[in-house]
């Protein structure tokens, strides 16, 4: 498989890794230096992309892909307001795109735990909060894992209408276990280089119960995305971990 990396930061350099000891071959590493040679000449050689850029440039690349017919996995996050328009674009050039906030397996299982551990905990007394913690060079607060987190449970825990962002920056402040707003709150905490924690907090007044997902480094990141692009080869539309998983009923 040809493999074009638009975006050839850590995470970049952690696919190039993993996809070539697969047998892969990275045909195209696109960053801010070569800007210039991300074309559709130079997208061609390529079997599918791995985008992994800004949330600024992330709709432009995904159309370039599309207009030419070639699959992209998308790792980039908070695009997602402009979704309706990236359906719209995938749809009438028949491409196909792959989505995802996280792609670790071990996050999307965290997703599911708390999907289910929502369901079980809705008719009862406790509060749900959430703290994301990630490395300095995060340019998203909340994490888009913080934010598919909240959804999936909020779907199940209705108490909660919407989730409300915080950004923490004393490390040792204390977590407020009483507040029992309709907003769940996600406290966002930027730490060194932190690859990604994230715990959700279920409070009642005798006891809390706690969720996490501690990334020990990007490996787990980057096989899921490599995992994506051979994965979806030969299809047709939008796709994201529920998908690869075969989690969706």
């Amino acid at each position: 498989m040809k493999i074009a990396l638009i975006g050839y930061g850590k995470m970049g350099r952690e696919i190039e890794k993993i996809a070539t000891d697969k047998g892969h071959e990275i045909v195209l590493k696109i960053n801010a230096e070569n800007i210039q040679e991300l074309s559709k000449e130079n997208l061609a050689k390529a079997d599918v992309a791995i985008e992994f850029s800004t949330p600024h440039t992330v709709v432009a690349n995904i159309e370039l892909c599309a207009s030419i017919g070639l699959p992209i996995v998308v790792g980039t996050t908070a695009w997602y307001a402009d979704f309706e328009k990236v359906k719209s674009i995938i749809s009438s050039h028949h491409a196909s795109l792959f989505y995802a906030t996280n792609f670790s397996i071990g996050v999307n299982l965290f997703f599911k735990i708390n999907e289910m551990a929502a369901s079980l905990m809705k008719d009862f007394d406790f509060n749900l909060s959430m703290d994301e913690i990630h490395h300095t060079h995060k340019l998203d607060a909340p994490s888009g894992t913080a934010i598919t987190t909240a959804e999936k449970i909020m779907q199940h825990y209705t108490a909660k209408k919407s989730w409300e962002n915080k950004i923490v920056t004393d490390t040792n402040e204390p977590r407020d276990t009483k507040n029992i707003a309709q907003e769940l709150l996600i406290r966002s905490i930027r730490k060194d280089e932190v690859p990604g924690t994230h715990t959700v907090y279920y409070d009642s007044d005798v006891d809390t119960i706690e969720i996490s997902h501690i990334a020990h480094n990007r490996k787990g990141f980057a096989k899921g995305a490599v995992s994506a692009a051979e994965w979806i080869i030969n299809k047709k539309g939008i796709y994201n971990m529920d998908d690869l998983l075969s989690f969706k009923k």
